[in-house]
């Protein structure tokens, strides 16, 4: 009788550690993955405020330049209100302009109650579950946790030293705070207004 000789299998498997490392180096792509995730979901839902911030900067600076030009201010007018001017210093609320019509002055007033929209601070009305601006499920959003500031700076001359009384610089900074983060979120927007329209 003959016996079946045994050959050697050419074919090996993984060994231990090469599957522990394996499984290593899937784990930190997992948890990269998920944290990538993360930062998409949360920027996502800053995305609207980020939207409504960006806005009303750029509303305050056209303001100004629409009171310039149409001569509703002068230009010496143009200026906070330390430095002679009609401006307030530092953040304040989101307020409604008052009889000047124009944001962060002196005389900005509570907006009064509209639609679904309570007195306050400014409001705005977002479309409801059906997805449609103006429909009787739209839903107010209130603009209390967002500041707003205009400040007023001088510009120099090309000599570095003197002050330039043709040309100002206006930064509008518009704040934000969500949920429980004590961080506020900024937009900044910054442009040179001249005396000549």
């Amino acid at each position: 009788m003959t016996q079946p000789i045994a050959h050697p299998s050419e074919q090996s498997g993984f060994t231990l550690i090469e599957t522990m490392i394996a499984i290593a180096i899937m784990g930190i792509g997992i948890v990269t993955l998920l944290a990538a995730f993360g930062t998409a979901v949360s920027a996502t839902q800053n995305s609207q405020e980020n939207l409504i911030a960006r806005q009303k900067a750029l509303q305050a600076m056209e303001s100004v330049y629409t009171a310039r030009n149409t001569q509703q201010v002068s230009f010496s007018q143009i200026a906070n209100v330390a430095s002679g001017g009609i401006f307030t210093t530092g953040a304040t609320q989101l307020l409604c302009p008052g009889p000047d019509g124009l944001v962060n002055t002196t005389d900005d007033v509570n907006c009064p109650a509209s639609g679904p929209c309570t007195a306050g601070p400014e409001c705005v009305v977002l479309p409801g579950p059906d997805g449609i601006l103006g429909t009787a499920d739209d839903l107010p959003m209130s603009l209390a946790n967002f500041t707003r500031s205009i400040q007023i700076n001088s510009t120099l001359e090309s000599d570095g030293v003197t002050v330039d009384p043709t040309l100002k610089q206006i930064v509008v900074t518009v704040s934000y705070t969500t949920g429980g983060n004590a961080n506020p979120h900024v937009y900044t927007v910054n442009a040179l207004i001249s005396a000549y329209r």
